[in-house]
């Protein structure tokens, strides 16, 4: 999920141009919005699959192959993605809520990530027999791994605003994430 996280993209891009405009403090709190648009799908996605689960019963596999072939194709598209710079314009005010509803509503307008985590969750958890303990463990993990990485982007952003928004480590940065989610596809297919 770290490395994924580093996946240069519109919350990137959010938080990066809110640190560097208006602080580190905007992108922090862009940060926490986009932490609990995640914590929603997370929520979403595990208990909706399985609900699914159980009424699909051995059939659930299909899920799987669809999860598969997703991430399948989201790592492709990461691998052939063309990047570019952004300038980001300095000296921007802005409240703190308004970050942090910006970090909310890019995630939770961003249907890409229910999808990632529909396909995702099934190649690693079981989740006939995911518990409360186990949600809250994962939105945990997940709070960690994007929130880290998102705080990384907006101190990076604030303090010098060009070093991880170069074209060249966007390309590395999508090559590794590309692989990452490819290597998942292939498991998740190899599994169902």
């Amino acid at each position: 999920m770290v490395v994924l996280s580093f996946v240069p993209g519109v919350s990137v891009l959010a938080v990066s141009a809110r640190s560097a405009a208006s602080g580190f403090i905007q992108g922090v709190f862009t940060t926490l919005g986009i932490v609990l648009g995640d914590a929603v799908y997370i929520v979403l996605a595990i208990y909706g699959l399985s609900i699914i689960a159980d009424l699909m019963g051995s059939h659930f596999f299909l899920v799987k192959y669809l999860g598969g072939v997703y991430l399948l194709g989201l790592g492709v598209k990461h691998w052939i993605s063309v990047t570019h710079e952004h300038r980001l314009d300095k000296n921007r005010e802005s409240s703190l809520l308004s970050s942090f509803l910006t970090g909310l509503l890019i995630t939770l307008s961003d249907q890409k990530a229910i999808f990632f985590y529909l396909g995702f969750f099934p190649a690693f958890i079981d989740l006939s027999s995911a518990t409360f303990a186990d949600t809250v463990i994962i939105v945990t993990v997940a709070t960690v791994a994007v929130g880290g990485v998102k705080l990384v982007y907006a101190f990076v952003a604030a303090t010098t605003g060009s070093i991880l928004n170069s074209a060249s480590a966007k390309k590395a940065i999508n090559m590794t994430a590309g692989s990452i989610l490819v290597c998942v596809g292939v498991f998740l297919l190899a599994t169902a």
